[in-house]
């Protein structure tokens, strides 16, 4: 199920979240915490402690959209790091919430050229 566009901007907000938080506390989140605009029609994707729920806010021309995944069986490969925050695209977003770990996901290497001939 394709909830983000392949081509859309999406925030990992790394660590743990509290999942009782809802629109008004993952907004707040988002602006203070992370300095980030939530009406900037980014998604921003948050994980629980036990990586078994996804919650995923974004701002939709006249409102807030907030969709959760709930697994009953496994837990969602949700990356480590540092930083606050990690900025992938809406693909990557698909490939995290079928399970796929960002990790270990390659593709080809972009070819780059100066010129055609």
């Amino acid at each position: 199920m394709n909830v983000v566009p392949g081509s859309a901007r999406v925030f990992l907000v790394l660590g743990t979240t509290d999942m009782r938080k809802a629109i008004d506390g993952l907004t707040v989140l988002v602006a203070d915490r992370l300095d980030l605009d939530p009406l900037s029609g980014a998604y921003f994707a948050f994980c629980n402690r036990g990586r078994t729920i996804i919650k995923i806010l974004s701002w939709d021309r006249n409102g807030f959209c907030l969709w959760q995944k709930r697994l009953e069986r496994d837990r969602f490969p949700w990356p480590e790091s540092m930083a606050a925050v990690m900025d992938i695209g809406g693909r990557e977003l698909s490939w995290l919430l079928e399970g796929l770990d960002l990790r270990q996901v390659r593709g080809h290497r972009q070819a780059r050229y100066e010129s055609v001939l």
